[in-house]
């Protein structure tokens, strides 16, 4: 198995999107939203790849192997710096870096806390990790673990973010309003 931060992004926001995700049903590639995402991402921060790098992790784990990718780490300040479009999901941002600091941490690559910024909103979000949140993580790993290995995927959860979600109108569909 192969857990990304888009698995703990996803476990954070909604268990049927990250069920449906890891299945291969993915709806990303077809969202306006998304596309938009990865617009703020490319022209926010254009002067980045001169002095910052992108960085793909990995780590094996029992059976499990983490992945991640990086916008951007600042090697000299060992800051990671993630891009997102708003801050609707925050809690889902915030643990997609704590996950990143946790792969960097057990590849020994030293990295002190992670930035969140929103571009468009002009705010930003520093984010530590914790020992706690390390415990957490090993948690919901097993917790997603379990959760993908289940046949059935889990029900609809019927959030105000259901709206803006890629998987929508997978979710929804014959649905009456």
């Amino acid at each position: 198995m192969n857990l990304t931060a888009t698995h703990i992004n996803y476990y954070r926001v909604c268990h049927r999107k990250l069920w449906l995700f890891a299945n291969n049903i993915q709806m990303e590639q077809t969202s306006d939203l998304v596309a938009d995402g990865k617009l703020v991402e490319a022209e926010s921060y254009q002067h980045r790849g001169e002095r910052f790098s992108q960085i793909n992790l990995f780590y094996e784990w029992d059976d499990i192997s983490f992945s991640g990718k990086v916008d951007y780490f600042d090697a000299k300040n060992k800051v990671i710096h993630e891009t997102k479009r708003s801050n609707k999901v925050e809690q889902a941002h915030i643990w997609q870096v704590k996950f990143y600091l946790w792969l960097m941490k057990m590849n020994e690559i030293e990295a002190e806390k992670g930035i969140i910024e929103y571009p468009k909103m002009r705010e930003r979000e520093t984010v530590y990790l914790e020992e706690d949140d390390m415990l957490y993580l090993e948690k919901i790993v097993e917790e997603i673990r379990y959760l993908l290995k289940n046949d059935t995927c889990p029900p609809v959860i019927n959030a105000k973010i259901c709206k803006s979600c890629s998987y929508y109108d997978f979710c929804y569909s014959g649905e009456e309003d």
